[in-house]
């Protein structure tokens, strides 16, 4: 190339050359503004495959805690039904320890008396003598005792050997038969 016959590089530009010109730069602005597009729709695509994935967790961790929920709250109303229950029997047995209950004793009066006291809280109704021995006389066959009541009985019988130790009673409310210790003559 020939320096010396060259133009000025403005002054070889034609009006046909600046609309090229323009155009090559709206180009070139519009591959900028493309690309910039397309690192944003995929970075778009990717919060939005990242979203997608944290709705599917969310809606996992809401179904554990929907079911986390569902067995605390049948652990919670077993533990109420059993601290019902607990409260109930405790109830029933503080009310059956403090039930009125008759107690019967035998206490000796002088020489062959003695006689069956109510000490309980409670009356004993129908009481009744259960294998009375011989030597127990005047034991009506049926008799109740209010509270501190008493009722006489004999007890004749030889000497020491012989005396009668235990009396067996039975009366309404009991579960069995009640074992009452005769204490020895004075």
């Amino acid at each position: 190339m020939n320096w010396r016959d060259a133009r000025s590089w403005a002054a070889s530009w034609e009006w046909g050359d600046a609309p090229a010109w323009a155009a090559f730069v709206l180009a070139a602005i519009a591959l900028w503004i493309s690309i910039r597009a397309q690192k944003d729709g995929r970075r778009s695509a990717n919060a939005s495959e990242t979203s997608a994935t944290a709705a599917q967790e969310s809606v996992e961790e809401a179904r554990l805690s929907r079911m986390a929920s569902e067995r605390s709250a049948t652990v919670a109303e077993e533990t109420l039904a059993d601290q019902r229950r607990e409260a109930a029997e405790r109830r029933a047995a503080e009310e059956e320890a403090n039930r009125p209950r008759a107690q019967l004793r035998i206490e000796h009066r002088n020489a062959a008396l003695f006689e069956i006291v109510n000490v309980g809280t409670g009356p004993a109704v129908n009481i009744r003598g259960v294998d009375v021995p011989e030597d127990v006389n005047e034991l009506p066959e049926c008799f109740s005792l209010e509270p501190g009541e008493s009722q006489k009985l004999w007890v004749f019988g030889g000497f020491a050997d012989e005396h009668v130790s235990v009396l067996k009673l039975f009366w309404d409310g009991q579960e069995g038969v009640t074992r009452v210790r005769v204490p020895p003559r004075n």
